[in-house]
């Protein structure tokens, strides 16, 4: 039975293989990802570092690591610092609420459906202008 045959340590084998696998999976697509980011380099460069890692892998992927290593840290940091200020420019946007003008509406609106009389309306209108 091949079952029987197979072994733990021949398990712990396979597990080890696997993360490797993994692990080099994660690193091409790291170096995709920061050679597509890199737009101070070529079109054609770009081109020749892909079917340099098709082609070679290992050693293309040290040598990226090696020459580009610093760059990759660098271009990281930026896209990083750049999605930081996107995300807080949003937080600000949503956390303002709404605007003078949504609060003029809101209390016209209360205002026509007698919710608020005619000096709460002035009340709160005078505090929302200033």
């Amino acid at each position: 039975m091949l079952l029987a045959e197979f072994t733990f340590g021949q398990a712990l084998l396979v597990v080890l293989e696997v993360f490797l696998f993994a692990a080099w999976i994660v690193i091409l697509f790291t170096i995709l990802t920061d050679l597509f980011r890199d737009h101070e380099l070529s079109g054609w460069a770009k081109a020749g570092w892909v079917i340099f890692l098709i082609f070679v892998p290992f050693l293309a992927a040290l040598i990226y690591l090696i020459a580009r290593g610093d760059g990759m840290r660098e271009r990281s940091i930026r896209h990083e610092q750049e999605i930081r200020g996107q995300v807080n420019e949003y937080i600000r946007e949503t956390a303002q609420g709404s605007t003078a003008a949504d609060e003029l509406t809101k209390l016209a609106k209360l205002h026509d459906a007698g919710k608020l009389t005619d000096a709460q309306y002035e009340d709160a209108k005078a505090k929302v202008i200033t």
